[in-house]
């Protein structure tokens, strides 16, 4: 792939993520060049809502699916796991030949995923990590932006895809990092997602309530001490200082914020807790190893989940 300059930009999903990068992108780069894909319905919805960041409104440019613009030079995914699908069909008229992919999705499957779509070689692989953003209806709010971490899956490997996205976030003063081990990357980000998202959505908190010693703090690290031994049959081989890595980024958040999750569950939306919980099931069963704290969690959400048709 060439190593081209990147002027448009295509999101889909505005959610907490899409909806920070995206605001963040509008103050920086021409209207007309960042397009934020969304259905007819929800671009009347989101005109007469408005949505606003940190206190600000966003001034976006919104393009439906059918809409011909021609390629956009990269496109990042910030839709939920559950409406990935749709989302792969709805960019078809923003990728060609030249286009970049990036997914900041949480997990460890959304690259593969759009892969088989639109080819493996059009992908970075990528991580949002470090912010604390809480969305509520149309106003999103943050203390803390984080960033997004992205390379290549195979190991100790630059492109000119790599190159291009650290020219244009440098340019857009977006904060970013090139990790040289994406796959150990995505992993950790995981293993911190199964045990933040689940833990302060089970016990209706926020984070200071793991940030401190405590019995919460505690099921969180055992549920990412899971996720560790998994990693190690999995031959990508987290450890103990990895674990220690992402508590230490899960310190600087907010101690008001809440994760994603949380927020899913207040709202009585379903949750990811299939590609959390639902995930480390499926490797235990695969690899023989046992994991009754994400057993606990993930029964403790579908509980609480299941609440929802009888309220």
């Amino acid at each position: 792939m060439e190593n081209k300059q990147i002027t448009t930009v295509a999101i889909i999903g505005l959610g907490a993520l899409g909806i920070l990068f995206g605001h963040h992108l509008s103050k920086r780069m021409p209207r007309e060049n960042l397009r934020i894909i969304a259905d007819q319905e929800r671009i009347d919805r989101y005109r007469k809502e408005r949505l606003y960041c940190n206190g600000e409104l966003c001034d976006f440019h919104y393009v439906t699916p059918d809409e011909i613009t021609g390629p956009a030079d990269l496109v990042i995914f910030t839709v939920k796991y559950q409406g990935l699908e749709q989302a792969i069909e709805a960019v078809k008229n923003q990728v060609g030949e030249h286009t970049i992919l990036m997914s900041a999705l949480n997990g460890i499957s959304s690259e593969e995923i759009i892969g088989k779509t639109y080819g493996m070689d059009k992908l970075l692989y990528c991580v949002a990590q470090g912010m604390d953003a809480v969305k509520e209806a149309n106003h999103l709010t943050y203390t803390h932006m984080g960033m997004l971490v992205f390379g290549e899956m195979e190991k100790n490997k630059t492109s000119a895809k790599t190159d291009a996205v650290t020219a244009f976030f440098e340019g857009m003063q977006l904060p970013h990092q090139v990790d040289q081990d994406m796959r150990k990357r995505l992993w950790g980000k995981f293993m911190l997602n199964v045990g933040v998202n689940q833990t302060v959505a089970v016990i209706e908190g926020t984070y200071e309530d793991i940030q401190q010693p405590g019995p919460a703090r505690e099921m969180m690290i055992g549920a990412m001490r899971e996720v560790l031994q998994l990693s190690e049959a999995a031959g990508v081989h987290l450890t103990e200082a990895d674990l220690c890595y992402w508590l230490e980024v899960l310190s600087a958040l907010s101690p008001d914020g809440k994760p994603s999750m949380r927020q899913d569950l207040e709202a009585k939306r379903y949750s990811e807790v299939e590609l959390f919980a639902g995930t480390v099931l499926q490797l235990g069963k695969r690899y023989n190893i046992k994991t009754p704290i994400n057993q606990e969690l993930y029964e403790r959400i579908q509980e609480i989940e299941n609440k929802y048709q009888i309220i």
